[in-house]
């Protein structure tokens, strides 16, 4: 969930600044073709929303047997039912119909006067005209962030536009939803995704029956790549959940002290897989028992800072940042309001200009649950993670080549989207307005065509974090109504919701029914290539869902091995021989004499390929060192080299060599110790 900054006046104290976290974060008709058309439903609730599009959706694959379609990486159907149920006003679908789904909170009535959240996220006094349907006078709108943006005639458009792909993210907070004083539910966070979770079966069983019984509809949850293949290959939309919540599994943390276990986190996993969970965030906004967040900048990142204290008991900690990735800069800027919620004598701590790095990084619960996802085959979103967070994750992902990464919305340091796609992995942008959406994927075109990859988008639909604005009907290259989808095969023109039409040049993008509308105003200002690198969107994503569901960890030639070294450290207490680097066990380790030049050699105990081998640095770690192998423990092939070590977690990856023997070769030490390994891996694949 993510958020635009806006002006606004200082309403409340600790509500405006949690809310401002969550502004961050978070009678049947017969169809006309009934019987002939199968994308036109057999019935449709009277009165309901119009589609505004004609034309059969596409089918099948492509020449080269892809499929075809765009991807929403990143959405939040579900969003109303977070927070306490009363932050996002409105409902995606209602058995009682359109009125009863798209009405606003009873607290906005009669003029808005009450709807705090929505002038604390779009300013001024929140007044509006609470009324949804028929009128939609001031709602949805693409800067109103308080109002249903997804209701299901409004997918149901986006996917005959094209896109074939949606990740339905399950949101909440549980802080938001303490201090909110509008609330109808519990505040706990697994009690509202399970509700989600069950909302969206819900709402797909809710569009079968008007095709005809279960399984007929368009809307069809997934939960393995080769079913949502076959759903694409439909034409029809498949669905993903995913999760984007704060303390997943209750993994709190209070004064640095995790409040779960792994106990905690393996019931964790196995419920949200039981519910159909393929990919989920570690941390949102708030550092946690298993990862540090990626900072917010400026007032707002301090009012969030605040927030950090006030739900954590500790303020965001920075250091400088030792590679060029970084996360957003805290700054001085002041939240007043915010700051007056902080116990006499405690003040937001001044941060240093050139340290704009979390010093919190994975944990070693946070290690332990992303090791958890990967024995799932499940996904890992890393946008929101601190860069060390980061590096963590994708050093272990490295480790085991496991694909399985996604960045869905833009809030992942631009400078890892290689080492994503170099493992495998998902990126898509959020949806930003199309000359600025247009620049960013210009920018990254070269890394796609090197990778093959297709794009995605995110839309952080009912995440509160602000749409295209209009670019105007005066626009030299506006949307020109109708149009036809990227595909050729369909006719789209203006949307029409009871007595309000949208147009995209004068609207903006107000509701997930635009989307369409917004592709093609990429179109018209990104030029084709964009839509086209869009529309091989599906293919990828699932290709990378697909790799991680057919992952297998390696055979690690190195456990248990004979091995040798040019010293060990000696201790009176414990060993450091050589031995403890191969022995399975993290927690031990080989240690050098502090001087340079040091080896430790493996013998495999006989001649295998050898194509990668992992290291599990000490603090005691090689600088500049080299990977080397041999047949017979005397000639010697360099296969691998650094001069940049940074310690953690390396691999070393090479063109396949037959070898027996494995030697690292430490040339220039990091620290004033010596060299020292927790653990070597050696693999054929």
């Amino acid at each position: 969930m993510t958020q635009q900054p806006h002006h606004r006046r200082r309403p409340v104290t600790v509500l405006s600044l949690l809310l401002l976290v969550m502004a961050v974060t978070l009678g049947p008709t017969p169809s006309s073709a009934a019987g002939t058309d199968w994308w036109n439903p057999v019935a449709r609730p009277a009165p309901d929303s119009r589609i505004g599009i004609t034309g059969e959706p596409f089918k099948g694959t492509n020449s080269q047997g892809e499929v075809r379609g765009f991807v929403d990486a990143h959405n939040h159907i579900m969003a109303n039912e977070g927070f306490g149920g009363r932050l996002i006003c409105g409902k995606p679908f209602s058995e009682a119909g359109v009125a009863d789904a798209l009405k606003d909170c009873p607290e906005h009535y009669p003029d808005g006067s009450l709807a705090i959240f929505d002038f604390i996220t779009n300013g001024g006094d929140g007044k509006h005209d609470p009324d949804g349907w028929p009128t939609f006078k001031d709602w949805p709108a693409y800067d109103s962030l308080t109002h249903q943006q997804n209701y299901y005639a409004w997918v149901e458009r986006a996917w005959r536009g094209g896109q074939r792909v949606l990740v339905n993210d399950l949101v909440t907070n549980g802080v938001i939803c303490s201090v909110y004083p509008f609330k109808d539910r519990s505040c706990d966070e697994m009690t509202s995704i399970r509700l989600q979770a069950k909302l969206t079966y819900d709402m797909q069983d809710y569009i079968d029956k008007m095709y005809g019984g279960t399984g007929k509809g368009w809307f069809r949850i997934v939960t393995d790549s080769a079913q949502a293949r076959s759903v694409v290959e439909q034409g029809k939309l498949a669905v993903v959940l995913g999760v984007e919540t704060s303390e997943p599994f209750g993994c709190k943390q209070i004064l640095d002290i995790a409040q779960c276990d792994k106990d905690d986190i393996d019931a964790g996993l196995d419920e949200l897989y039981d519910l159909g969970v393929r990919s989920m965030f570690l941390c949102h906004k708030f550092d946690n028992a298993l990862c540090g967040v990626r900072f917010d900048e400026g007032g707002l990142g301090t009012a969030i800072n605040v927030g950090q204290f006030l739900s954590t008991g500790t303020f965001w900690q920075t250091e400088k940042c030792t590679g060029p990735q970084h996360d957003n800069p805290i700054g001085g800027a002041a939240a007043p309001s915010a700051e007056e919620e902080l116990p006499a004598g405690v003040e937001v701590p001044s941060y240093d200009d050139d340290a704009q790095c979390n010093k919190r990084g994975l944990t070693e619960l946070g290690e332990y649950a992303v090791r958890g996802m990967m024995q799932r085959k499940m996904m890992l979103e890393v946008d929101h993670m601190s860069v060390k967070a980061t590096g963590r994750a994708l050093d272990i992902f490295e480790s085991e080549s496991y694909p399985g990464v996604l960045s869905s919305h833009s809030w992942m340091d631009l400078n890892w989207t290689e080492r994503v796609y170099g493992l495998g992995g998902f990126i898509a942008q959020y949806m930003h307005g199309s000359e600025a959406f247009s620049a960013e994927a210009d920018r990254t075109k070269a890394l796609r065509e090197k990778y093959d990859v297709g794009y995605g988008y995110g839309t952080d639909m009912n995440g509160v974090g602000g749409w295209p604005a209009p670019r105007g009907a005066d626009a030299s290259n506006p949307v020109t109504y109708p149009f036809r989808s990227a595909d050729g095969g369909s006719v789209i023109d203006r949307q029409t919701t009871g007595s309000r039409t949208w147009d995209l040049n004068t609207d903006g993008a107000s509701h997930y029914g635009l989307v369409p509308d917004w592709i093609e105003d990429i179109r018209q200002v990104g030029g084709q290539d964009v839509v086209d690198d869009l529309f091989r969107g599906a293919e990828s994503y699932l290709d990378t869902w697909g790799a991680s569901e057919g992952h297998k960890a390696g055979v690690n030639l190195a456990k248990g091995a004979s091995a040798s070294a040019s010293s060990s450290e000696s201790n009176p207490f414990t060993s450091f021989a050589p031995g403890r680097a191969v022995d399975g066990d993290t927690g031990t380790r080989w240690a050098s004499d502090w001087s340079d030049d040091q080896w430790l050699r493996i013998d495999l105990g006989s001649t295998s390929t050898v194509k990668r081998v992992t290291l599990e640095w000490e603090r005691a770690y090689g600088k500049s060192y080299r990977v080397e192998v041999s047949k017979d423990g005397t000639t010697w092939q360099s296969v691998w080299s650094t001069t940049a070590g940074d310690g953690g977690l390396d691999t070393a990856r090479f063109n396949g060599v037959p070898a027996r023997y494995v030697r690292i070769l430490g040339l220039d030490r990091g620290a004033d110790w010596g060299y020292s390994l927790h653990e070597v891996g050696v693999y054929s694949s």
